[in-house]
């Protein structure tokens, strides 16, 4: 099939036949019908995606290459920051975030262990795993309804003279008060780090100028599971406006390592062979220097590729999620004696990641969710609705330790019974949001 090619020529004429097929028998779609499946999120791609990931399988390079260079160039540019580094999951990047706290570079700012971290318990666990893995103590304040982010003037009274960062997410894609919680930070110098994992292209508006949520705090975090904002399969992203801490998250994504050579290269610094490192003996190679005790948390090329053909699809996917959750809480304004709608913060500009119900008093949302599910619908819970009762704190509960809570956590118990949520990602037609209102009417009515 190939005598008579160049590589480059059978190169182009296979990615033509992977982008044909992909054409012919992929995103095939069916007219909605009522009752049809409609899931909270799912994958939105086209041939772009198939092209680039079977164009890095050729290469066959398989760990970090120029298509990891390229994503993380573009994704820095997109929401203008100086640093960004891919890794495998979302939730490797709170870890590698959370980590870089704790870098003895930071002298006096570092997190140790016995440390206080301020965060919400009504969202996904591992926006706090990495703290308690690590031996700092997580504090829980409570969340605002129908924001369902963090409760700012909670904030003093969860202050220690222990705190050194808060660490909270931007609630399915509605920012938190980002100018109360940095001046917070700003007031007693603690480290921010937004979990955007669910926000990816939401903004809010600081000192007059609209910025990208997880660009305002010291760190930023991406999640690029399947459901988020854009895929590529498993994946996310670590990004800073900081010099040291992007040094930090560099190292411990990469093993732990000094040196910052990518992969496949080598004396970038032409100091291989001439430093003297810890009591290591002078000349050591610098490729096998360890500053930090890390881990392997990058992504692969392959991955890389996918993303870098989402990426260019982001604006539109944005825009989408703003159309389909307007639409829908439109089609619900008849029902708020029934229901808690979402409100999106002031001076934010959110992009959804789903459409958050509250089940007001006398409304069952177990009975709710069952009709919904029954028709057909998706539904999903704020991940772990009050995560302070779930079985991973038996053994702290039990002994009184390794948490604090601030208050009583009202708001956020009220979401663990009473709140469910629904999707609006990019996939979704009119004619999915509105049946999708419509049995949402039709549960509450019966």
């Amino acid at each position: 099939m190939f005598q008579n090619k160049t590589e480059l020529q059978a190169r182009e004429e296979i990615l033509g036949l992977v982008k044909e097929y992909c054409d012919t028998y992929h995103n095939k779609t069916k007219e909605f019908e009522e009752g049809d499946r409609i899931s909270y999120a799912a994958r939105v791609y086209d041939s772009a995606e198939m092209v680039n990931l079977v164009d890095s399988s050729l290469e066959f390079w398989l760990t970090s290459g120029r298509y990891t260079d390229q994503f993380e160039k573009q994704l820095a540019k997109y929401l203008g920051v100086k640093y960004c580094s891919l890794v495998n999951s979302g939730s490797s990047a709170n870890l590698n975030a959370f980590m870089a706290l704790t870098s003895p570079l930071l002298g006096e700012r570092r997190v140790k262990r016995g440390d206080e971290i301020i965060t919400v318990a009504a969202g996904f666990p591992t926006t706090v795993t990495p703290a308690i893995q690590y031996g700092a103590v997580p504090v829980f304040v409570d969340v605002t309804i129908p924001q369902y982010n963090i409760d700012v003037t909670m904030l003093e009274e969860a202050y220690s003279k222990k705190t050194k960062a808060v660490m909270i997410a931007h609630t399915l894609g509605n920012p938190f008060d980002l100018k109360a919680v940095k001046e917070f930070c700003d007031k007693y110098n603690l480290w921010l780090i937004e979990d955007n994992c669910d926000a990816l292209g939401s903004k809010y508006t600081i000192d007059g100028e609209e910025k990208f949520t997880g660009t305002i705090g010291d760190i930023g975090t991406s999640s690029f599971y399947p459901p988020h904002h854009m895929t590529m399969g498993e994946g996310g992203a670590v990004y800073t406006n900081n010099a040291l801490l992007n040094k930090c998250i560099r190292s411990f994504r990469d093993w732990g390592r000094d040196c910052v050579c990518a992969s496949g290269q080598d004396n970038l610094c032409q100091h291989r062979f001439d430093r003297q490192y810890g009591e290591l003996p002078l000349g050591y190679d610098h490729k096998y220097v360890y500053s930090h005790f890390g881990y392997n948390l990058k992504a692969t090329d392959m991955q890389a590729a996918v993303g870098c053909a989402q990426l260019e699809k982001i604006p539109s996917f944005v825009e989408k999620r703003k159309y389909n959750f307007a639409r829908l809480k439109a089609a619900l304004l008849e029902v708020e004696d029934k229901f808690i709608l979402p409100v999106a913060c002031n001076n934010a500009d959110p992009s959804w990641f789903g459409f958050l119900i509250t089940c007001k008093e006398g409304i069952d949302r177990n009975k709710v969710v069952q009709y919904i599910e029954d028709h057909g619908i998706q539904t999903r819970m704020l991940f772990a609705g009050n995560l302070v009762k779930h079985p991973c704190f038996d053994e702290m509960r039990a002994k009184g330790e390794g948490y604090r809570v601030v208050g009583d956590l009202a708001n956020t118990d009220r979401i663990m019974n009473d709140t469910f949520w629904v999707g609006v990602y990019p996939g979704m037609t009119d004619e999915k949001i509105d049946y999708m209102a419509k049995i949402i009417k039709e549960a509450v009515s019966k």
